[in-house]
């Protein structure tokens, strides 16, 4: 998971620092990166009383993260289509920012899926 989080950080940094682009502008998705787990990390400590099935703090915590990725992915694409004549990045920066936004979020995905698997008794395939 570490290779992966690093070859989307590098697919960002090379949409900023790349002698074509200068420009580091795009690098302001890293921002979302440390934000969208944050909601879910929280709410998954607060129980409810509500039962097992349903957690309202979750459901928040999920609607904000999504608030979140879909900022990540919005702001290079807003950046590249601003005014046509001299827009604030170019839409190979833009790509290369996209790309390096799918690597992270499918290795935090991943690593949410890692961390949330119920331990498997070993025990029960015997029987």
């Amino acid at each position: 998971m570490a290779f992966a989080g690093s070859i989307g950080m590098t697919l960002v940094v090379l949409g900023c620092a790349l002698p074509t682009y200068k420009v580091w502008w795009p690098f302001f998705v890293v921002l979302f990166y440390v934000l969208a787990p944050v909601p879910t990390i929280i709410a998954r400590r607060n129980t409810t009383e509500f039962g097992s099935n349903y957690n309202p703090y979750l459901e928040l915590a999920i609607f904000i993260t999504m608030g979140f990725v879909v900022s990540s992915f919005a702001l290079p694409i807003v950046l590249a289509r601003s005014p046509a004549d001299n827009p604030v990045i170019q839409w190979g920066a833009c790509y290369l920012t996209l790309a390096g936004n799918v690597v992270v979020y499918l290795t935090l995905i991943g690593f949410f899926v890692t961390v949330d698997q119920d331990d498997f008794d070993y025990n029960t395939m015997l029987s």
